[in-house]
């Protein structure tokens, strides 16, 4: 039997990059997985495809989960194609650099409703099936809290808070069997960070010298870690902060 097998898995932002492999990842698992989607309908439909090609089941939901109301439409999808929620998987997220002279109203709260309260719509609107399923959340923060890089002051907030929300919802998710972790990527090799340049860019060279693998990280080094934390194997760690980051720090 799968590790998934008989569970439904949500994955936020999971029509490309790391959510897209870690969507992948469930389904080939066994888990029915909704691929949440702000915007391309076709990469989202991809993944589902490549889901149910191996043997899965999967839809795609579109969904900005900065708004309450398409969370809420989101899972009502998800519940009626699949049932209840095993696993949600917070990784939806944007990311941006600005020096302090450069932060606008504008772009605070772009980062801050997709990457916190983003996240919290999403634990809220799946608080009640968790329970019931004694299921779990995995969110996506970033070595950025630990690293704090000049230039990064509202994305390296809004992570520290999906940080401190991980700690939080541990504690008060914990007695009812709801386990709560994080992941803390480094820089990984995604379509975004191509498309901003910083693939090949000397960024990624300041990143490798300053990891202690020499390199830098691919969506096949976080989905492992998500389909751990997810697992019955992990039925033991709450409120942990895993950083995957090749050492960086």
């Amino acid at each position: 039997m799968k590790r998934f097998e008989n569970k439904t898995v949500v994955v936020t932002g999971a029509s490309k990059g790391m959510g897209a492999d870690i969507a992948l990842g469930f389904g080939r698992e066994g888990a029915n997985v909704v691929v949440n989607y702000a915007s391309d309908a076709e990469a989202a439909k991809r993944v589902v495809d490549s889901i149910k090609s191996h043997g899965g089941q999967a839809i795609s939901v579109k969904a900005d989960i900065a708004s309450r109301d398409e969370v809420e439409a989101m899972f009502t999808a998800c519940h009626q194609a699949f049932g209840q929620v095993d696993v949600l998987v917070n990784n939806a997220g944007v990311y941006g650099f600005d020096d302090l002279g450069g932060i606008t109203e504008e772009s605070f709260h772009r980062m801050f409703n997709l990457n916190v309260l983003g996240v919290i719509h999403c634990c809220q609107l799946a608080r009640e099936s968790l329970i019931q399923r004694k299921g779990c959340i995995v969110n996506i923060s970033s070595t950025a809290t630990a690293e704090t890089p000049a230039g990064s002051l509202v994305y390296t907030a809004s992570k520290g808070a999906v940080d401190m929300i991980t700690r939080t919802l541990s504690k008060e998710l914990g007695p009812y069997g709801v386990r709560v972790n994080s992941i803390n990527p480094g820089l990984i090799v995604t379509e975004g960070t191509n498309t901003l340049g910083i693939i090949g860019s000397e960024v990624e060279q300041s990143f490798v010298k300053r990891t202690p693998l020499r390199r830098v990280g691919t969506p096949a080094d976080i989905t492992p870690l998500a389909l751990f934390l997810a697992s019955e194997e992990a039925q033991w760690l709450t409120g942990e902060i895993l950083y995957a980051s090749g050492g960086i720090r």
